[in-house]
Order: C-alpha cells, then structure tokens, then sequence
C-alpha cells in the first residue's frame, strides 16, 4: 500500500514529507519514529510518528544556517518601538 503510514516504510516517508513541508516554510520539526510493535487490533506491527508540533504547527523556526537567511523574530513576539 502506498498511502500505508503505520508501516515502517510509510511512517519514514511521512516523516519526511513534514520535515520538508515545514523546512520550505522557515520552520524546524523535531518528528521522530517510534516503533509500537505488534497492535492486536491491527493485527500487525505498527511505527508511530511523533513531533515536537502543536495542534500540527512547529513551535520554533529554523535557525540562519539551517535556511540559508536572516532569522527572522518568532511568532508572536513584537518589537518594541
């Protein structure tokens, strides 16, 4: 199955779709595999995605080095003026 992201295959792929979805965008994702074993209810092993996101969004944006720009300020914050 292509569009199978339980599996060990599918779940490594995931991860990477997130990690360069949010990348492209300025933002870093801590998302990491975690190996469930076998889940009775599937009736087969399973691999669980986990990130360090927040109701699906990054909570920190990527450094000047990792994006190759200037880091810009976070979200949320202002400038006092």
């Amino acid at each position: 199955m292509d569009h199978d992201f339980c599996n060990a295959d599918g779940a490594r792929r995931l991860k990477q779709r997130i990690e360069e979805y949010w990348r492209e965008r300025g933002y870093q994702v801590d998302v990491k595999l975690v190996e469930a074993g076998f889940v009775a209810a599937m009736r087969s092993a399973r691999t669980d995605v986990r990130s360090d996101m927040v109701n699906g969004f990054p909570t920190k944006r990527a450094s000047a080095n990792d994006r190759g720009g200037p880091n810009p300020n976070r979200r949320g914050s202002m400038e006092a003026a």
